[in-house]
């Protein structure tokens, strides 16, 4: 059997309850073509362009996850969402840092599991590292299992790290989704897509890439299939695009090109 995934590109501001709005409405575009699964970008909870941090975290029993739990189990619907956490207490003469995070609820509206971004974007003139911590190189991946298929997570500049979805493809991923708020810029559209390419095609496994739209943001989601042909591409603006995910494909792809049984490396945290 498929499952049915709703592609959210959508704008996030750092108004918290415009984005809880926002959020619910995606859940009813979700609902309303019977999907099983949502997909949100990164920061979902709250986003500035200028940086996100201490004032934009919420706890996980917080407004925000509780209105993702409450939508999920009325529609029944499961969601993959970009939240924005507070860190470990700071020590005497440190800036208190926020942490960049997935949470995964399933269709009963339960939280299944959180990803704390590995890889923060210190890079291109940025320095996310000023603002939030980085989660722990040892947490199991997240993965949350929706139909016959199951879905890992990375996060962002995550993807530039092939090893991060080699780990998650290790605990079981049939599906990558790499939620984002991947900033404009030269070559940056380019990156993005050639990216979700390689892990696609690596890993053989389907990979869906969800951005942000907005100003001074790349947007443009891609689902990318385990062959490496790109079934999904939007441009920057905000939309929503529904998907049916078939694990035949997939686990034909695999048996032609068993990459995965062929390796002889594995990949350990340091």
């Amino acid at each position: 059997m498929t499952t049915r995934v709703t592609v959210a590109q959508v704008a996030v501001s750092d108004d918290r309850a415009a984005n809880r709005q926002l959020v619910a409405d995606a859940f009813g575009a979700a609902a309303k073509v019977g999907a099983d699964l949502l997909l949100l970008p990164e920061y979902a909870s709250a986003y500035h362009p200028r940086g996100v941090g201490v004032e934009h975290a919420e706890p996980l029993d917080g407004p925000f996850v509780a209105t993702l739990r409450r939508l999920a189990a009325q529609h029944g619907v499961a969601v993959l969402a970009g939240v924005t956490l507070p860190g470990a207490a700071p020590a005497d003469g440190e800036r208190a840092r926020a942490v960049n995070a997935v949470v995964a609820v399933d269709g009963a509206g339960d939280l299944a599991g959180v990803y704390r971004k590995i890889h923060l974007y210190d890079a291109f003139g940025a320095r996310e590292s000023d603002r939030l911590e980085p989660g722990p190189v040892d947490a199991a991946p997240l993965t949350l299992r929706v139909g016959e298929l199951t879905f890992g997570v990375i996060t962002c500049y995550d993807l530039r790290f092939p090893e991060s979805a080699r780990r998650v493809v290790d605990a079981g991923a049939d599906v990558l989704v790499v939620p984002a708020a991947w900033l404009d810029g030269p070559g940056k559209a380019l990156h993005w897509r050639t990216l979700l390419s390689a892990r696609a095609i690596e890993n053989t496994m389907v990979t869906i890439g969800v951005g942000m739209a907005g100003k001074g943001l790349t947007g443009r989601s891609t689902l990318v299939g385990p062959d490496g042909v790109v079934g999904l591409e939007m441009d920057e603006t905000p939309q929503y695009r529904t998907v049916d995910l078939d694990p035949a494909p997939l686990a034909a792809v695999r048996a032609a090109n068993p990459s995965l049984a062929n390796r002889r490396f594995t990949v350990v945290p340091r």
